[in-house]
């Protein structure tokens, strides 16, 4: 008999998945390991959610029982990606995620954050990490203290978040640049006739 309630329930139950208690989560994580259950933790940004997210969640989830997904906090983003992102703020993103069937609990990770913390916090049978970040050697060596085992998985599609929202900016400026140099003409006259007077 399947259990259909809570994180185990087809609904997005965004109430029993987003555990943003940090202290919380720890304690469903020991008890999802006494019931045997292999714990899977991927985190990152999930701004402009594609395909190429959703097949990474589901490869993730492939490895384990339970998939935990933390979430970069708008601030955080910022910081690292620029005053632009994310396009999505971070209440969406979060909901997204668990709307997901592949994604049992998701929860946010502040700016101000320890390095590891969330890894420390939660100790997972299977750590999974993109290999389109660029992760030292020593970086990764760090964070297998505290994980069952580190996978490295590659881009699952073509598609980047960072890459559409630079062609959102470029199109943009592509835009407002003909608007501006078909307004020249009428500008420059305007001018002319106002000097002559």
């Amino acid at each position: 008999m399947a259990i259909k309630a809570g994180i185990f329930g087809d609904g997005t139950n965004l109430k029993d998945r987003y555990i943003p208690n940090h202290k919380k989560l720890a304690e469903q994580v020991k008890h999802w390991k006494k019931l045997g259950l292999r714990v899977v933790l991927t985190s990152g940004t999930w701004d402009l959610f594609h395909v190429g997210h959703a097949q990474y969640l589901e490869r993730a989830k492939e490895l384990g029982d339970l998939l935990i997904v933390g979430v970069d906090s708008d601030k955080k983003v910022k910081i690292r990606k620029g005053p632009h992102r994310p396009v999505v703020p971070q209440e969406e993103r979060v909901s997204i995620l668990c709307h997901l069937r592949h994604v049992d609990a998701v929860t946010l990770k502040p700016h101000d954050e320890k390095p590891n913390m969330l890894i420390k916090l939660v100790r997972p049978d299977i750590l999974v990490m993109s290999k389109t970040t660029k992760h030292h050697k020593s970086d990764i060596k760090e964070k297998q203290k505290y994980v069952g085992k580190v996978v490295l998985l590659q881009p699952q599609s073509q598609t980047s978040t960072s890459a559409k929202v630079r062609l959102l900016h470029t199109s943009g400026a592509d835009r407002f640049a003909k608007e501006v140099a078909n307004r020249i003409p009428a500008l420059m006259e305007e001018v002319m006739q106002h000097l002559a007077k």
